[in-house]
């Protein structure tokens, strides 16, 4: 594959939806571009705004928080997972995730998985919705916030 056509075709990589670094260079291994090539194409993506490391962190975050309801610890390894690290991660949580609406949408969230449970809920019930909620990637301390706004009894209780 010639320079111009690997160019072109991770230009249209890029266009059809926001892209990390990582999985441009994946592309690229995989369409045999030398690695001279590459980094030439990489140069050009991101003077031409094709990639921009901001806005990508920005559509994951908000995507992964609005639609599959993952909590930070868990967007923030599948960030690492793509190669994506830094401040830059850290200050979009912060933009995108308010404190109340995480909050909130853990509890719509745990209200949810409290649906499916017999009432009253057991002993060991509080412990299944906290793994519930570490397994989707929310804190502790966001957690025993949201469990306690449900009324969720402690286990001593």
């Amino acid at each position: 594959m010639t320079y111009e056509q690997a160019l072109n075709r991770a230009a249209a990589y890029c266009s059809q939806a926001e892209r990390a670094t990582q999985e441009v260079l994946q592309k690229l291994e995989a369409w045999e571009v030398s690695d001279e090539d590459a980094a030439r194409i990489l140069e050009f993506l991101r003077k031409e705004r094709f990639l921009d490391e901001q806005r990508y962190v920005h559509a994951f975050v908000n995507d992964k928080f609005t639609y599959e309801r993952w909590g930070r610890i868990k967007i923030v390894y599948a960030l690492r997972a793509k190669g994506v690290t830094g401040a830059v991660v850290t200050n979009t949580l912060d933009d995108v995730i308010g404190p109340d609406r995480y909050v909130e949408t853990l509890t719509d969230l745990l209200r949810a998985k409290m649906r499916g449970m017999k009432t009253p809920l057991a002993p060991n019930d509080r412990a299944k919705l906290y793994r519930f909620a570490a397994q989707r990637g929310f804190e502790s301390a966001v957690v025993g916030q949201a469990l306690q706004r449900l009324n969720v009894p402690d286990e001593e209780e």
